[in-house]
C-alpha cells in the first residue's frame, strides 16, 4: 500500500536523512586500503547511538549488522565482517536509521585507492542513473519512469540492471509500497503523487543482471562474477518537484 506523508512527516524524515547522509560521510572517508568492514560498521552504529537514533538494519528480519558491506561482486545484504579492504576494491555501503519514529535509507558506493577503468565507469553510471530517475521524481510522471530512467541511461553505457532487488517506499516502516523497479517501460504504473517517499536504489551490474544469494541468506553476489555497485537516495514527491532527505 502507497502511504502519503504530511509535510510534518517529511521534516521527520528529513532529520533521519541527514543523519544517514552524514554518517554515510564519515564512512566515505574512512574507506582505504586495510580498513576493515567490521570497522566501518562499529562506526555506523557508534554514531547512529550517538545522535539519539537506532540502526534500521540491525535486527531487521535477522540482519546482524548495523551496516550493509558489500564488495566487488556482492551486490547488497553484504556481511561486516573482519575482511580488509584491499586496493582496487570497491564497497557498497548501504545504511539506514530510525529516528523520532521514521526511516532515512541512502547508499554509496566507494573505491578503494586506485580501481580499474570498468569500475569507475560503473561507479559512475549506476550514480548518474539514481540521479536520472530523481529528476523525474515528481507529480507529472508515473512510477515505471523512474525505472525506465534507470535501465537506459545504465545499458546505454554497457552495464546491466539487477531484476530480483527493487528500491521501495519508506516511512514509518523501512519497507512500504510501492515497488520500484530499476527496469521496465516508461509510462507505466501509478502516477506519482506528491507526499510518497521513495527509496530508489539502482542496483548495476558489470557483467549480466542475474544475481544468486549466499549460503549465510542474506549476502546477493552476481552469478558470472563480474562487480556491481549501489547507489540510493530516500526521496519525497512534492508539489514542487523531488526533495532528497538523505543530503547533506
Amino acid at each position: 500500500m502507497i502511504v502519503l506523508k504530511s509535510r510534518a512527516e517529511i521534516e521527520k524524515m528529513a532529520a533521519a536523512g541527514r543523519m544517514v547522509a552524514e554518517i554515510l560521510a564519515g564512512l566515505r572517508g574512512m574507506v582505504a586500503p586495510g580498513v576493515t568492514l567490521a570497522q566501518l560498521d562499529a562506526y555506523a552504529e557508534r554514531e547512529t547511538l550517538k545522535r539519539k537514533a537506532k540502526p534500521a538494519f540491525k535486527g531487521y528480519s535477522g540482519f546482524p549488522f548495523s551496516l550493509c558491506c558489500s564488495v566487488n561482486e556482492q551486490v547488497v545484504h553484504g556481511f561486516a565482517t573482519q575482511r580488509a579492504l584491499v586496493e582496487g576494491d570497491i564497497v557498497s555501503l548501504d545504511f539506514g536509521v530510525l529516528h523520532n519514529g521514521f526511516y532515512g535509507d541512502s547508499a554509496i558506493t566507494v573505491p578503494v585507492g586506485q580501481v580499474s577503468e570498468v569500475a569507475t565507469r560503473l561507479i559512475k553510471a549506476t550514480e548518474e542513473s539514481l540521479y536520472r530517475a530523481i529528476e523525474v521524481a515528481d507529480t507529472a510522471h508515473r512510477l515505471s519512469d523512474l525505472a525506465h530512467a534507470v535501465q537506459s541511461h545504465v545499458e546505454a553505457r554497457g552495464f546491466s540492471v539487477v531484476r530480483d532487488f527493487v528500491g521501495h517506499g519508506i516511512g514509518k516502516e523501512l519497507h512500504e509500497g510501492p515497488q520500484i523497479p530499476n527496469f521496465g517501460a516508461a509510462g507505466k504504473g501509478p502516477r506519482l503523487k506528491a507526499g510518497m517517499v521513495l527509496a530508489i536504489e539502482p542496483m548495476i551490474n558489470e557483467k549480466g543482471y542475474d544475481v544468486k544469494v549466499l549460503e549465510d541468506g542474506w549476502t546477493a553476489v552476481t552469478v558470472d562474477g563480474g562487480l556491481s555497485a549501489h547507489f540510493e537516495h530516500t526521496v519525497a514527491i512534492t508539489d514542487n518537484g523531488p526533495l532528497i532527505l538523505t543530503k547533506i
